[in-house]
């Protein structure tokens, strides 16, 4: 049986409302353009809350826009720099699922078309509203016989198209929890990365605060090896606004606190304290999930970096830091999470590793002791793993390998590595 997914636009696959950035374009020069971007974005919102029927809002936002061919074609060059970050890292899944990915939209060809399109989904699994233009090319209008411009338009279409198979639908607003409603739908999953709607979250199956979520939880093809939205990131103390904002933007699920509370200890992966905040060492002791600390200022006396080193949590401090540049710490821990990189770390080996390209990363921390890149190695060999290319460093008692090898193993490869004798700690990454 196929699966297939049925997959929103606005606020979804883009980070924005693609009408609401119309008028933004079309409007521009009008007198008042700011009550009527207010009035769009509020028939937006009225009908994914479901509090007013979806042909209400739309032709109430088309008869506002003032748009023409010329609008609709900047859009699309704004449009395709808005896709949503967990789907523009995934491509990879869009061309092996072409014939079972479909963009289901109350939005309109001749925008959704351009920016979809370079992913690998197919013109025919695209559907959603036309214009009606007139002889000049403005637009006057929409075809009302299509579904998808009425009330309940997704389930209809989906009733017409009769798929046959499993069905799973993302998206962030209450039309696409209407086909769970329908009973069409296997499960929906409420969208989050961009705009969480509580009178949508309140009923989905289930939440996803990434595509990377969704893929994850349905053990399908990924980026990334686990979402980020499920790593915990704790902020302890003053710590200035951009460097909580990097964490943010690179989908962690952040915490920000004025002190370290005990609760959190065994989750943390990631710990970013402001200067002057101290962690014990039995808190530090017990944080077996985290994998890296930044410290904004000079951990020494606050932070024991032997048992950081013992447990394999990389440690970035700023000896020389200045609230201006509370950029540089949150950036290299992102950069270890992300792709392994260790530079201007206190603790480990410094190595600055080429991005990852179809490929997965298998990152080995563990005891500076004779031997172990053989038995790493001999693991790979017993397997027959092809190693794209691999790269050591060692410093004091810790070692550092990293393997990138190609994306078809056994998985009981990533078993064996972890039982070496005076493995650290071990961690895969997908790309």
């Amino acid at each position: 049986m196929k699966n297939y997914y049925i997959i929103d636009f606005d606020s979804t696959f883009t980070q924005v409302e693609a009408l609401d950035e119309l008028a933004r374009i079309s409007l521009e020069n009008h007198p008042d353009r700011d009550q009527i971007y207010q009035q769009i974005e509020d028939y937006t919102n009225l009908a994914m809350e479901g509090k007013i029927s979806f042909r209400e809002s739309l032709t109430g936002r088309v008869q506002l826009l003032n748009a023409n061919k010329s609008h609709l074609d900047k859009l699309v060059t704004h449009l395709k720099k808005k896709v949503s970050r967990s789907f523009g890292r995934n491509k990879e899944f869009f061309k092996k699922h072409q014939d079972t990915a479909l963009i289901v939209s109350g939005g309109f060809k001749e925008f959704i078309t351009p920016v979809v399109t370079p992913y690998y989904i197919q013109k025919e699994n695209i559907y959603a509203n036309t214009f009606k233009f007139d002889k000049e090319g403005n637009i006057i209008g929409y075809d009302e016989n299509n579904p998808l411009s009425d009330e309940g338009g997704k389930v209809k279409l989906l009733n017409e198209l009769k798929l046959d198979g499993r069905i799973f639908g993302i998206g962030d607003g209450y039309s696409d929890f209407q086909l769970k409603e329908s009973g069409l739908i296997e499960k929906f999953f409420a969208f989050t990365e961009n705009i969480s709607r509580k009178s949508v979250t309140d009923k989905a199956d289930h939440i996803t605060p990434s595509f990377d979520e969704f893929l994850y939880v349905n053990d399908l093809p990924r980026a990334i090896s686990y979402p980020k939205n499920r790593i915990l990131c704790l902020i302890v103390g003053d710590v200035p606004e951009i460097a909580v904002h990097i964490l943010k933007r690179d989908g962690f699920s952040v915490r920000v606190k004025d002190t370290f509370e005990d609760k959190y200890t065994k989750d943390i992966g990631l710990l970013l304290l402001a200067d002057g905040i101290r962690i014990d060492d039995e808190q530090l002791s017990q944080a077996d999930k985290l994998k890296t600390i930044g410290y904004l200022g000079d951990i020494k006396g606050y932070v024991n970096k032997n048992i950081c080193t013992e447990k394999g949590i990389v440690v970035f401090d700023d000896k020389k830091y200045k609230k201006r540049n509370a950029e540089f710490i949150p950036k290299r821990m992102a950069d270890f999470i992300n792709n392994g990189d260790t530079y201007m770390s206190r603790n480990f080996p410094n190595l600055i590793l080429p991005r990852l390209t179809q490929a997965h990363r298998l990152l080995h921390i563990h005891k500076n002791v004779p031997g172990i890149m053989a038995q790493i190695n001999n693991v790979y060999a017993e397997n027959d793993i092809n190693i794209i290319s691999q790269f050591l460093m060692t410093k004091g008692e810790i070692g550092y390998a990293v393997t990138d090898i190609h994306i078809a193993y056994d998985r009981n490869v990533l078993k064996q590595l972890k039982q070496i004798d005076n493995t650290i700690k071990f961690r895969i990454l997908y790309k």
